[in-house]
């Protein structure tokens, strides 16, 4: 047996919350560089606004980590950390944490399992209402990760706080949830398919006696559940990032985001930045739910009565 065991007592919806917050802010330490990486291939050949002093090609996933160390030096791979990790205590807490406590919710009295529409019914809440919360936080993770050194050797923000006030002083409170709409659908989609996948798979498993509630089985459904969110959420993840990074007025909406995006790379488009998008997700996914699981574990054995 590898790990903690699963505890007698299941965790309280409180100790989950915080675990899937600390857990997610694990994952991104340990994966930021290839988000970036990401972020970068997904806005390549639009129009950036504003316009950096080169314009830099990147070319797979290596390559533009490489590219980006050699022009910007190593510390932009972890540009937009502070408002990534903002992100994750505020967004993971409430999409993953509260997850099955509204899944409780959809299962009706007396079930004894609960049913497949009641798990995508619970992803699409919990990650609609983490969205909603979290956004800011995001638009600014997006915005740092994406804009490099400016045309006067500048950068476009000084630092996280900078960039809260600096958008919402020349875009309004509305730009801090500047794309809202794509990304409720993005994290909605990724939230089904990360958690119900996560959770039918582990099932499954245990359920086969293929494996036991540890590590292995947590490693294996989490593997699966990235590789599912990544083919079933880039599309919207690389409209979400352009429309994020994009400057005031170069989109109408969503909508004429994706419009452009078709018309100018056509539908390979949308999968613009897929590996490192699943090298990204795929990873982050095994390293958050195995941190999760153990962090749920240690918490209710250190702390039994609360728990």
């Amino acid at each position: 047996m590898v790990g903690l065991k699963p505890p007698e007592v299941p965790p309280t919806a409180t100790v989950k919350f915080l675990s899937a917050g600390t857990a997610a802010c694990i994952a991104d330490l340990c994966t930021f560089p290839l988000d970036t990486a990401k972020v970068r291939l997904q806005i390549q050949g639009e129009v950036q606004v504003p316009r950096s002093s080169v314009t830099t090609e990147y070319r797979g996933v290596l390559g533009t980590l490489s590219t980006m160390v050699r022009t910007e030096g190593a510390r932009s791979l972890y540009s937009g950390l502070a408002a990534g990790l903002q992100r994750q205590m505020s967004f993971a807490s409430i999409r993953i944490g509260l997850y099955d406590s509204v899944k409780q919710l959809y299962t009706p009295k007396g079930a004894d399992n609960t049913g497949l529409v009641a798990r995508l019914l619970a992803g699409c809440t919990t990650g609609a209402v983490a969205v909603t919360c979290a956004q800011p936080t995001d638009v600014v993770k997006v915005r740092f990760q994406a804009t490099g050194v400016l045309g006067d050797g500048s950068r476009r923000y000084s630092g996280t706080m900078d960039a809260y006030r600096t958008i919402a002083r020349e875009e309004g409170v509305r730009g801090l949830w500047r794309g809202m709409m794509p990304n409720i659908a993005r994290n909605a989609i990724i939230n089904c398919s990360e958690l119900v996948t996560y959770d039918l798979i582990k099932e499954t498993l245990l359920r086969a006696q293929l494996m036991t509630d540890n590590l292995p089985c947590h490693f294996v459904a989490a593997f699966g559940a990235g590789f599912c969110a990544t083919v079933v959420a880039s599309p919207v993840d690389v409209v979400k990032t352009r429309y994020m990074n994009a400057g005031p007025g170069q989109y109408r909406n969503a909508l004429s985001c994706l419009l452009a995006l078709l018309v100018q790379d056509g539908l390979a488009g949308l999968y613009k930045g897929f590996t490192p998008s699943f090298l990204r997700l795929g990873s982050w996914n095994v390293v958050m739910f195995v941190a999760y699981e153990q962090l749920q574990r240690a918490a209710v054995l250190a702390w039994p009565a609360r728990s």
